[in-house]
């Protein structure tokens, strides 16, 4: 028994645990942050969702922002015209798996086949094959350094817990405001309806990021999408 242990704790840090802190600690491999001369990255995950999506949008439209979406697979098919839509207002769609597993828990054929649905659903909406990548979680398997081949791998600088909605627009913004950094690369959620978060969540990230916008803009800050920006 305590050999079974032994030998599956093992093969987790070989598989998912030491991979995973080797891209979150030391980002081999993939897209944190910019310099702090940059534009500030606003990216949007576990979309598209019919309720605040489209309000997400009308924000950015708003104040002329354009953002990074990195969706599910199965939900672009369930939401095309959200989809076409980001497109067309000038966002970037990224790949975000085609349901919210974690890659830890799948194989690398599984892996690649959410990956490659997902890309080849997204390229059937808005006809440009999607290029950048971000694993559910931030959390990665050993054999996905091999997907980096294909796939540029987003991950985040700032990251505020804007999946709960304890502490409502107050919590997210206060956060979001402690972290103003230029090059900043800040992941949301414009849905609310993956494992461990809150169904309203996004209505509260909605309020808060609409006076972050306005104090960033009044400091000085500017955003761009992912593919603007170049590596730290």
């Amino acid at each position: 028994m305590k050999q079974t242990f032994i030998i599956l704790i093992s093969a987790l840090l070989v598989y998912t645990i030491i991979p995973t802190l080797i891209i979150r600690l030391f980002g081999i491999g993939v897209y944190k942050r910019g310099t702090g001369e940059q534009p500030i990255a606003l990216t949007f995950d576990d979309g598209p969702d019919p309720e605040f999506t489209p309000l997400l949008l009308d924000l950015l439209k708003k104040y002329n922002i354009k953002g990074t979406f990195f969706v599910l697979g199965r939900k672009a098919e369930k939401y095309p015209d959200l989809i076409q839509r980001m497109h067309n207002e000038g966002h970037l769609v990224g790949i975000h798996n085609y349901v919210h597993w974690s890659n830890a828990l799948m194989s690398p054929k599984r892996v690649r086949e959410q990956v490659n649905k997902t890309a080849n659903v997204i390229n059937r909406i808005i006809g440009e094959k999607a290029f950048y990548y971000r694993p559910p979680w931030g959390v990665i398997n050993l054999f996905d350094f091999f997907l980096m081949k294909q796939f540029r791998m987003i991950l985040w600088s700032v990251i505020v817990g804007d999946w709960k909605s304890s502490g409502g627009k107050q919590k997210i913004k206060q956060r979001l405001l402690s972290k103003l950094r230029g090059g900043a690369v800040i992941v949301l959620h414009d849905s609310g309806q993956t494992f461990g978060a809150d169904r309203d969540a996004p209505a509260y990230m909605l309020e808060a990021l609409n006076e972050f916008i306005i104090e960033a803009l009044y400091t000085g800050y500017c955003f761009q999408r992912v593919d603007e920006k170049r590596a730290a």
